[in-house]
């Protein structure tokens, strides 16, 4: 730690609700107690959650770094995953998650990582919208998944619980 603590964020404030904030700075603290870097795998928060994690004055020597992967290459490019995983098991879906995670971890500094990836908006025939598969990796620990229905609230309350969700699961992992 630098010897600065922030209690809310800078940029983000306005628009966030108090307990993610408070969530991410519980991430930040716990990681930082454990010696432990973060990454992130976006699709459907688009970088949400790596903003989030790194306007926290005090913490940035926490978060390694950020991977938005919207489209399938990126996540492809990115995270290295296999196109034919994608088109098998389609972008939201466990197994997609669990590779982004874990993808994150391998090509970072990180040694946690947490991964997003859903419908935001109105989804395609056969899609839900507000489905969000998301998945937590740490190294020397099996991956965790879980799978959230947030309904059609719209794009923005879900990518804020998809956000949220994901805070649970990195304060989860760090309890390990």
């Amino acid at each position: 730690m630098t010897g600065r603590t922030a209690e809310r964020t800078e940029t983000l404030s306005p628009a966030l609700p108090d307990d993610l904030e408070q969530a991410a700075l519980d991430v930040l603290r716990r990681a930082d107690a454990g010696g432990l870097k973060l990454a992130t795998a976006e699709s459907c928060t688009g970088g949400l959650l790596a903003s989030l994690l790194t306007d926290i004055d005090g913490y940035g020597h926490v978060f390694e770094r950020g991977f938005v992967t919207y489209g399938d290459r990126a996540k492809c490019d990115l995270l290295g995953l296999a196109q034919k995983q994608i088109d098998d098991c389609g972008a939201v879906s466990r197994e997609v998650a669990v590779a982004m995670a874990e993808g994150a971890v391998q090509r970072s500094a990180a040694e946690l990582a947490v991964a997003i990836t859903g419908f935001a908006g109105p989804a395609g025939d056969g899609d839900e919208e507000g489905r969000v598969h998301l998945a937590c990796a740490r190294k020397g620990v099996p991956t965790v998944h879980r799978e959230a229905h947030f309904g059609a609230c719209g794009r923005g309350a879900i990518r804020l619980r998809a956000v949220r969700a994901a805070l649970e699961m990195l304060q989860s992992a760090l309890r390990v």
